[in-house]
């Protein structure tokens, strides 16, 4: 099976990779990734001499190089993660998320109907198996009170440039399902962490922070409520959804670990006391800052559908995934 992976230098494509290839070892992977500040060759360096795994430097927005690598690979699947995600730089600058999130996906949809499909719902020979699988977030939904979880028909309601710029690309692709026939499947995941997340995501700038002895900023009170999913447990969910999943339908992919910010950074400080132990505990470290514009109280996802119709399970708790992700990072921030 060939596949193009897109954003696959980034944090979740490069553990999506690597956890394909090591299950898969038989499929060809061609890696699309604009290689900006969000990715690093470094991710995926241990898959440099594998013959079944090749990176393009490229843009999705470039419609020719989308079209030119249809031609050349003829592929059978697209797992498409690149975008802009990073909410601080939605509201900075939008103007990225638009072009990435919502024309890139629209370029990289099109070619795969163009190349699939002669008609709507008429697939040319050999095609009629192949799948777009698009990678969202739960952050489409908007926000939640203290109760209530996210499912696949929560009316949608973004609060933010980034959000609302994936929740347009959520609809492109709804949209050639509808109208082209298309297999699509869409998953929407809740925050992720672990190995190789980007160094300002809010754990690793924890970790980071900590060990150089700086303040660790948290936003607001710090009472933000986010549903934790470590990445391998996510991986392991869009492997079942691209494989398994009905077309047309999404999947919400969530880790059943609801931590406040102000929690995430006492429990790393805790765990950094015990591994990294200095004269006084890195609690101290911790201070408040202004609250993010239009900064989201709680997300949590309701993961049953996926759960009972593809079998899919967290194999981490929150406990258990952020003693691996500290560890990880302490390599990579030794001294």
């Amino acid at each position: 099976m060939k596949l193009l992976v897109t954003g696959g230098l980034g944090f979740v494509g490069s553990n999506f990779i690597g956890h394909l290839l090591k299950r898969y070892p038989n499929y060809s992977i061609v890696n699309l990734d604009k290689l900006t500040y969000a990715g690093a060759l470094s991710n995926l360096e241990t898959l440099t001499n594998n013959a079944n795994y090749s990176f393009i430097k490229g843009d999705i927005c470039d419609k020719k190089l989308v079209n030119s690598l249809f031609e050349t690979h003829d592929f059978c699947g697209v797992i498409h993660f690149a975008a802009e995600s990073h909410v601080d730089n939605s509201i900075n600058n939008p103007s990225a998320f638009i072009d990435t999130n919502i024309t890139g996906t629209f370029n990289l949809i099109d070619a795969a109907k163009h190349h699939w499909i002669k008609a709507p719902f008429q697939f040319k020979k050999g095609k009629q198996n192949n799948r777009f699988h698009h990678i969202s977030t739960d952050e489409v939904y908007g926000s939640l009170g203290e109760k209530g979880l996210f499912s696949e028909t929560t009316p949608y309601a973004p609060n933010s440039p980034y959000s609302a710029s994936k929740a347009a690309s959520d609809f492109i692709v709804r949209s050639y399902f509808h109208t082209y026939g298309i297999n699509v499947v869409t998953t929407n995941c809740s925050n992720n962490y672990g190995p190789k997340q980007h160094d300002e995501k809010l754990i690793p700038t924890i970790i980071r922070k900590a060990l150089k002895g700086e303040e660790i900023p948290i936003y607001g009170d710090g009472k933000n409520i986010r549903d934790w999913l470590y990445v391998l447990d996510h991986c392991k969910g869009i492997d079942l959804a691209f494989h398994k999943g009905k077309s047309g339908e999404t999947y919400n992919i969530g880790g059943k670990n609801e931590r406040d910010n102000l929690y995430i950074a006492n429990k790393i400080c805790s765990i950094l006391d015990r591994l990294r132990p200095k004269d006084e505990s890195y609690k101290n470290q911790i201070t408040f800052v202004k609250d993010r514009s239009g900064h989201d109280f709680r997300y949590a996802i309701d993961a049953s559908k996926i759960e009972n119709e593809l079998g899919w399970q967290a194999e981490e708790n929150f406990e258990t995934g952020i003693e691996k992700t500290i560890t990880w990072f302490l390599k990579k921030y030794k001294p």
